[in-house]
């Protein structure tokens, strides 16, 4: 029998990592995206010649 964990406040722990699992990107990974991203936009920049 698999048998619910919950805090002392009376929170399904379980219930609470599922939703955080689909939630989406955390703060770290989205910064990353956003680091590479301007990472990238700079490289191309650079590569342009000005006109």
């Amino acid at each position: 029998m698999n048998k619910k964990k919950y805090t002392v406040a009376g929170t399904n722990i379980d219930e609470v990592k599922k939703l955080n699992a689909n939630s989406g990107l955390t703060y770290n990974e989205m910064n990353e995206v956003l680091t590479k991203e301007i990472e990238q936009r700079k490289r191309s920049n650079i590569a342009q010649p000005k006109k």
